[in-house]
């Protein structure tokens, strides 16, 4: 029985070892996959295969990760751009993102994390089906043309910024997204505080959104798994609560 084909990804990286264990990983989870060890080999490839998505290591010898992410854009390719960087630089990530990237995973990084953030980044570019404009994690949804957000059934009353912060979170299900990453989305480039304000509005949404009490039919009451995590000195996610789970 054939394996569907969830999307097509170039994967550009110059070091075999990484390449060849990104195209590796890609291929079992049910990505169809090419790829280039050069920007200018980057360029061809990505030209003639149309990709869904494409994977672009930032340190490239002999044209960088930025430069060929412009020159593909000027030549009409909106494909979504990962950017792999060894560089953990604020500086460098919003260079990435200035140039018409979509996201950025630092290295070392694990193969999960990259496939999950490609998935997440296909969710937001290629969109939903149209005639549902629903969002849903778990039981709480939003909808996206009334902007009404409800869990377990129960109407949450969000600030237009809580709203935007809840979306990108479940936007991003699954995958942790740091505070600068937030901060970025959220309150754009031009804010000027720090990642303080982030974790007052976590707050905030937790109360909301993880706090609802639910009424059973036998006049108990309990309050809804909470949906909202921490990871420590990493940042935040979104996701089902997980019945069990692996170490």
């Amino acid at each position: 029985m054939s394996k569907t084909i969830e999307a097509s990804i170039v994967v550009v990286d110059d070091e075999p070892s990484i390449r060849e264990l990104l195209v590796a990983s890609l291929h079992f989870s049910g990505f169809e996959v090419n790829a280039a060890g050069s920007g200018s080999e980057a360029i061809k490839v990505i030209e003639s295969t149309h990709p869904d998505l494409i994977v672009m290591d930032v340190m490239l010898p002999d044209i960088d990760g930025f430069t060929v992410t412009r020159r593909i854009r000027q030549g009409g390719v909106n494909a979504p751009v990962l950017f792999l960087t060894a560089r953990d630089d604020t500086q460098d990530k919003v260079m990435g993102l200035t140039v018409g990237g979509d996201d950025y995973v630092t290295k070392p990084f694990s193969l999960e994390e990259v496939v999950a953030r490609i998935r997440a980044i296909l969710r937001r570019t290629q969109g939903q089906d149209e005639d549902d404009p629903i969002i849903r994690v778990g039981d709480l949804e939003i909808n996206e043309d009334s902007h009404d957000v409800s869990r377990a059934g129960q109407p949450i009353d969000l600030s237009p910024t809580e709203y935007k912060l809840l979306r990108y979170l479940m936007d991003n299900e699954g995958r942790v997204l740091s505070k600068a990453q937030i901060l970025d989305h959220v309150w754009q480039y031009d804010w000027g505080g720090d990642a303080a304000i982030v974790e007052s509005y976590i707050s905030y949404l937790r109360k909301k959104v993880d706090g609802i009490v639910v009424t059973h039919e036998d006049g108990t009451t309990s309050r809804v798994d909470p949906l909202i995590e921490t990871k420590r000195g990493i940042g935040y996610m979104i996701r089902a609560p997980r019945r069990s789970s692996v170490q």
